[in-house]
């Protein structure tokens, strides 16, 4: 499974885009060392409670009975058997979960998961965005040609999802106003109230429109930066805040899992907890708007992260050994071993160690192999299985890639550490 590119830099060349992207779905399976792996896409990372038991039903049913939340606020099955598309199709559809099977793979959608309409009084609720804006996109003939890749983010004001480098994001303002930002642009275009979705819409096709007339193909509006015109309105930087864990100040829980990975009977526990909406966050965690404060210790025993300051805040690694086999470490339980390490408990209690608005320290991930897989945006500890170690750098900040430094798996966790307190 391909990851998602690294930036372009000015002057680099536009990457070879002659294929189709590789990504799974619900209906094309990814063919995996653990078995072949679905990826069921979930606008707006909402799913009802009726909806998340079925994912739990199918996770045991086909697959190795775990799910996985994904970098997008989706939901992964691994372990599944080759022939059972069929039936994962079926029982997808008949939750609601598969409507349309053309589509199914440009249904990529964030949105800001926070309860209320946003910050600002009478700033959208970008939940009702997402429904809208997935009902559009598949009743359009011509988004079809979006690659798997190609991201949506629904802001409410705050700037969380802002900052995730989607290729269309828009921006609520007062009243049902917006702003319209086009791939990593410093400005966007200002949108009237009541043309949100058709503006995002509008800009996918653009891109589309555009490539086709240059004769270029690219999975990303960042690969192609000067090929749309910008916005009239700068903006500032995202903030990149996302909600706290635990109780949220306008209502609800915000829980997170170790690398997004449930169990069936864990996600139940979600469920059960969530009383009747779950919204899914490209964290690997879920907000549940109605659900009780008194619901998080029994959220805690089942294994959700329900409080902040601790090493395994902005923490992510891909699959590893032995679910790839491209990868050369069992990332995962190294990661695991480091992060729960006396050298990880000192850097998360390291005075004046605040580097990113609402996080102690930067995001880290570890990756099996140079794809890279579901690493976050932004500046980022970057931790690489070499196959005798691992290459621990910061990176994904305006001056590149920092001077990396190769490690044995004994000396990762505390160069992990340090590297993350970096400013």
């Amino acid at each position: 499974m391909p990851p998602e590119p690294d930036a372009v830099m000015p002057g680099a060349a536009v990457p070879d885009r002659a294929r189709s992207d590789a990504c799974p779905g619900a209906l094309r399976l990814h063919t995996a060392d653990d078995g072949a792996l679905a990826r069921v896409r979930l606008p707006g990372g909402l799913l009802t409670d009726r909806q998340a038991l079925a994912l739990a039903g199918a996770a045991e049913t086909l697959g190795d009975g775990r799910l996985e939340i994904t970098s997008r606020g989706n939901v992964q099955l691994r372990g599944l058997a080759s022939d059972c598309g069929g039936e994962l199709a079926e029982r997808l559809r008949a939750a609601g979960l598969l409507p349309s099977d053309t589509h199914e793979r440009v249904r990529n959608i964030v949105a800001s998961p926070g309860p209320g309409a946003g910050p600002a009084e009478g700033s959208a609720d970008v939940r009702a965005w997402a429904r809208a804006l997935d009902e559009a996109l598949c009743a359009s003939p011509w988004a079809t040609g979006l690659s798997g890749k190609f991201l949506f983010a629904l802001d409410d004001g705050r700037g969380d999802v802002a900052a995730l480098d989607a290729d269309v994001t828009l921006i609520a303002g007062p009243d049902g106003t917006a702003l319209l930002r086009l791939g990593r642009a410093a400005t966007a275009r200002p949108v009237p109230a009541g043309r949100a979705v058709a503006a995002a819409l509008d800009g996918a096709r653009e891109f589309l429109d555009a490539q086709r007339a240059a004769g270029l193909r690219a999975w990303h509006l960042r690969e192609l930066p000067d090929l749309l015109p910008p916005g009239p309105v700068p903006l500032a930087p995202p903030s990149g805040t996302r909600p706290p864990l635990g109780a949220l100040p306008g209502g609800g829980l915000h829980v997170g899992l170790r690398f997004g990975v449930a169990a069936a009977g864990q996600w139940r526990a979600l469920v059960d907890a969530a009383e009747g909406e779950l919204r899914l966050t490209p964290w690997r965690g879920a907000v549940l708007p109605g659900a009780p404060a008194d619901r998080l210790p029994a959220l805690a025993a089942a294994g959700f992260r329900t409080a902040a300051g601790t090493a395994w805040d902005g923490a992510s690694a891909c699959t590893g050994l032995p679910g790839c086999a491209k990868s050369r470490s069992d990332v995962r339980a190294d990661a695991a071993r480091a992060l729960d390490g006396s050298a990880a408990r000192d850097a998360a209690l390291q005075p004046g160690a605040a580097l990113l608005p609402g996080a102690a320290l930067l995001p880290v991930h570890w990756s099996g192999c140079e794809r890279r897989c579901g690493h976050p945006a932004g500046r980022r500890v970057d931790v690489l299985a070499t196959g005798e170690g691992y290459r621990v750098a910061v990176t994904g900040g305006p001056q590149g890639r920092d001077t990396a430094v190769e490690v044995t798996n004994e000396l990762m966790a505390a160069a992990v550490a340090a590297a993350r307190r970096t400013t």
